[in-house]
């Protein structure tokens, strides 16, 4: 019976790891309104992907970048993913600027960057100061098997953003 215990407890501590593996809602909350409160910088197709991502980014972030700063404490990056539209070979159509056209909306990304996080939120969760969480369409957090901060780690000189130089471009203009 004992055994059994400890069995289940393993069992719904790893669920919990492997459910939001890309992420911690409970640390980075989604932002509600980003769409109307935050700036669109960019549209594009994603690295090593069909889907396609519409980037937002508050405006602690957008100041620090027009300073020429990394982004400040409170800085927040949102990331809106869509699966693209798809011929009758199964290929995604790509439109006349390059960028693959949108079907549906798949996920929202979040990353935000604060100076201190609760102690409870692993160092190992996230790449410098900044902290991650996906989220379904409805805001609800979204399960993920791709641990973001094995792909943002190695962007240390962007930032950690795959997006930075658009990021920087936007707010030169």
């Amino acid at each position: 019976m004992k055994c059994s215990r400890i069995v289940i407890g393993a069992a719904f501590a790893l669920s919990a790891l492997v459910a939001y593996a890309g992420g911690n809602p409970e640390h980075v909350a989604f932002p509600s309104g980003y769409g109307a409160i935050f700036t669109k910088y960019t549209t594009m197709n994603r690295s090593g992907s069909a889907a396609i991502a519409k980037m937002y980014a508050n405006d602690a972030a957008i100041a620090s970048y027009m300073k020429g700063q990394a982004a400040a404490s409170g800085s927040i990056v949102v990331m809106e993913v869509y699966k693209p539209k798809k011929d009758a070979d199964g290929k995604p159509i790509v439109g006349s600027d390059g960028v693959n056209e949108i079907s549906k909306l798949a996920a929202i990304a979040v990353m935000e960057r604060r100076d201190s996080w609760p102690a409870g939120y692993a160092a190992s969760d996230r790449v410098g100061t900044w902290g991650f969480a996906i989220y379904n369409p409805d805001g609800t957090p979204k399960q993920n098997d791709l641990p973001c901060v094995a792909c943002h780690t190695p962007l240390d000189q962007q930032d950690f953003l795959f997006s930075h130089q658009r990021l920087v471009d936007f707010v030169k203009q």
